[in-house]
């Protein structure tokens, strides 16, 4: 059974009114969010307009007569203004493979009087959610996802009549999952009633992000769109973020501006990270709770390496040798990542990296590249990609792919990085925007033995002036893996056609 065709009264569009009128229960402000989504566990996210008590309901899904499953599980968190008055419950224990609905509200009751059928008595509003969950790691299951990032930015937001169109399809794709690759707000820019193609959109109200007020801002903008809050509520959601969630092309080294409404030496990782981490459903563990690089099994043939290329870099601007290498992604994560990648027994490893690993990004000279690639400088992060290639190779993992994207068009790769073994290949597929500016280019590194495959772009940002122009360019990435592990990537426009398609086969 989907989950997609089972019908859910007003699903995460409206505030729902039940049947009983007790209590001062409240409906979420900006949605419901599933994520985090493994074999046995889940969390679920949402926003309250003041401090009280979020409430979150797990049923077993709907029977096939229409009426819900048995309650699973209820939980109460308390939410602050500290956090915007976000909230997120972890859930444990669930089984795999297996169709979930749920109801957040706010106010109202304890616990112990909303449960079951009590909770129709106890709260007058709620929104409602469903998600699956993965397969247990030894079942050949197929399995879809999509993903994309870029999503208001360069003053291109929410139309005021179409939304964020490219929601709608990505939902009308059914995926078992959605991963928000970085860029999924713009912290560093605006939006105005006037987009930067000419259409009338919804106003942000605010400016630059300098504070955690300001930052918050942006995030409850993008959450405004009905069709985002749709697809957050029934598809796992796994977050990651790049550097317009905090300021363009920042690391820990360079994470400052000193023009307004900025305030020189004020650090604004810090501030960036905590809104992250406020609006998104994901996991933040006690023993390191600003850490979010992990990794994500589903069945027997997908397991998800999703990479931090922020928080832990090296400064753009020094030089990459190979006597010194710079660092992306810090010791730790490094020693992670092919720690987890050697003990997977996934038939895919699925690497998800927000910069790509050839196009040139950042900037040429003094600033320093942005990407992992230096492109005929010693500015990028070359020395660590080609080592975890090697690590790749030498390690046998010849069913690989990389997931992208930051540059504002779509792109495939092929890439054959070792003269001594040319059965290793790596594929990269970039995606976006979902929606933003379209900026095409088409330069990349050709070190590792670099092949383009496709290209979806406009010929140059100087031939996109219209709203209609902007649209056509706009895409997201989905990948489907059969049951026998047959991999099929491709690029998706704004209303879900398909541009490009490629299967691998596993080896």
């Amino acid at each position: 059974m989907n989950a997609k065709n089972i019908s859910l009264v007003g699903l995460a569009l409206v505030s729902l009114a039940a049947y009983g009128t007790t209590g001062a229960a409240e409906a979420p402000t900006h949605g419901v969010a599933v994520g985090e989504v493994t074999a046995d566990s889940a969390i679920i996210w949402s926003r309250a307009n003041s401090e009280g008590k979020m409430h979150v309901l797990i049923k077993d899904g709907q029977f096939k007569d229409g009426h819900s499953g048995r309650t699973v599980a209820h939980k109460t968190s308390t939410v602050k203004a500290a956090d915007d008055f976000t909230g997120k419950l972890s859930f444990s224990g669930l089984r795999p493979d297996t169709v979930y609905e749920y109801q957040v509200w706010f106010g109202g009751e304890d616990e112990h009087e909303a449960s079951g059928e009590g909770l129709k008595k106890t709260q007058s509003k709620f929104t409602e959610g469903m998600f699956r969950t993965a397969p247990a790691p030894h079942a050949a299951k197929r399995v879809s996802f999509a993903f994309g990032g870029d999503l208001a930015g360069q003053n291109t937001c929410r139309d005021e009549v179409e939304g964020f169109p490219i929601f709608a399809a990505i939902d009308n794709m059914h995926p078992d999952f959605f991963i928000g690759l970085g860029d999924m707000i713009y912290a560093d820019g605006v939006c105005d009633p006037i987009g930067r193609y000419g259409n009338k959109q919804v106003p942000g109200g605010f400016t630059q992000a300098f504070d955690l007020p300001s930052y918050w801002a942006h995030w409850k903008y993008n959450r405004g769109d009905n069709a985002y809050r749709a697809l957050l509520a029934k598809t796992p959601y796994y977050a990651i973020w790049d550097d317009h969630e905090v300021v363009n092309d920042f690391g820990p080294l360079h994470d400052t501006r000193t023009a307004a409404p900025y305030t020189p030496d004020v650090h604004l990782l810090p501030l960036g990270l905590k809104a992250f981490l406020d609006y998104n459903p994901i996991m933040e563990k006690a023993d390191n709770p600003k850490r979010i690089y992990r990794n994500i099994r589903w069945g027997q043939h997908v397991e998800l390496f999703i990479l931090d290329t922020r928080q832990y870099r090296d400064a753009n601007f020094a030089a990459d040798s190979k006597t010194q290498a710079k660092t992306m992604l810090g010791r730790e994560q490094l020693e992670w990542l092919k720690d987890k990648m050697k003990k997977s027994s996934a038939t895919w490893k699925i690497v998800v990296s927000s910069v790509p690993m050839s196009i040139p990004t950042g900037s040429a000279g003094a600033a320093g590249r942005d990407g992992w690639g230096n492109f005929h400088e010693s500015g990028g992060f070359e020395y660590e990609l080609a080592d975890i290639l090697k690590f790749m190779k030498d390690n046998k993992m010849y069913n690989n792919l990389w997931i992208t994207t930051d540059v504002h068009f779509a792109e495939a790769f092929r890439y054959t990085p070792f003269q001594d073994d040319p059965a290793f290949q790596v594929h990269e597929l970039v995606a976006g925007p979902i929606n933003a500016g379209v900026f095409p280019n088409r330069n990349f590194d050709t070190t590792l033995g670099t092949e383009s495959l496709f290209f979806f772009g406009a010929n140059s940002a100087s031939d996109v002036s219209t709203w209609a122009q902007a649209k056509s360019w706009m895409n997201f990435g989905a990948v489907e893996v059969s049951e026998e592990g047959a991999l099929k990537m491709s690029v998706r426009d704004i209303v879900g056609n398909t541009v490009y398609e490629n299967t691998l086969l596993p080896k």
